[in-house]
């Protein structure tokens, strides 16, 4: 995979948790057969990059993206070794989702960082490789430098920008935070820490101010907030906050899956979204 193109993603992807006990690895491999298009590691679980390489060897074909690999964690070194041994072994599954950059110069330190991973030998291409990207100034390095961006907390209206920016070429894969349950207090608060959190991190806060939200409403994080970012509902009013998505510009939602139960793996959603959304 030298270049990863609009169409090579597929629709759907999902996220995985890693777990301590190992059970992620028979996950990924149900998530794949479920046909799910692309697996997604979100960073805050990569205490190393090994369980990249892992899902990737206990999986047969899915490609599998990091989102992201914190690049104020891991030097650009480790990025390029872990590529180098992926693609000898399953060549063109990895895609390699970078972020994490904050402080006063956020674009000039993950450009020196791209320069790192485009002086490597072998390279990290920019094709295989796709950035969380968020203001304008972001989205337009990732159409420059990278295949594409990947970002979370956010409208169809900021998609529908966002693929204005990026241009007819780039890759647009939108994480999305989905709870299937219909009682509207009880799937808000599934979510509500997590975005609360998240909320103030990095670019977070500013990129929620862009979209219309007050101070008051990221603080909360209120429930209109919570109504505009996050998929929640039966399967019905879930798939056609997707459909919304895709039809704004996205190649892919990503399905960031939340039971309301926060000690269970969600296998029934996952079935259900596989068969409403894949078929």
């Amino acid at each position: 995979m030298t270049q990863l193109g609009r169409g090579d993603l597929g629709p759907i992807g999902v996220t995985l948790d890693v777990r301590a006990d190992g059970g992620h690895l028979g996950d990924a491999a149900l998530l794949e057969r479920l046909g799910y298009a692309t697996i997604w590691i979100a960073g805050g679980q990569l205490a190393t990059l090994d369980p990249l390489r892992d899902v990737i060897r206990a999986t047969e074909t899915v490609r599998v993206g990091s989102a992201i690999i914190p690049a104020q964690v891991y030097a650009a070194e480790e990025v390029v070794a872990l590529r180098r041994d992926l693609e000898s072994t399953d060549p063109g599954r990895l895609i390699t989702g970078l972020g994490g950059v904050h402080g006063p110069r956020p674009l000039r330190d993950m450009n020196a960082y791209l320069d790192h991973l485009d002086a490597a030998d072998p390279p990290v291409p920019a094709g295989a490789r796709v950035l969380s990207a968020l203001g304008p100034r972001m989205l337009e390095l990732s159409r420059d430098r990278a295949a594409g961006a990947l970002p979370l907390l956010v409208t169809p209206e900021y998609t529908a920008q966002a693929r204005r920016i990026l241009g007819d070429e780039a890759i647009l894969a939108v994480m999305e935070y989905v709870v299937l349950e219909s009682d509207p207090r009880r799937a808000r608060d599934t979510v509500r820490d997590s975005i609360r959190f998240l909320a103030k991190v990095g670019g977070y806060p500013q990129n929620l101010r862009r979209m219309g939200f007050t101070d008051a409403d990221i603080a909360g994080p209120s429930d209109r907030l919570l109504d505009e970012l996050v998929a929640w509902g039966d399967i019905e009013a879930v798939a056609a906050r997707l459909r919304r998505h895709l039809e704004a510009g996205a190649d892919q939602v990503v399905l960031a899956v939340q039971p309301t139960d926060p000690k269970t793996v969600p296998y029934a959603q996952w079935h259900a979204l596989a068969d409403a959304l894949i078929g």
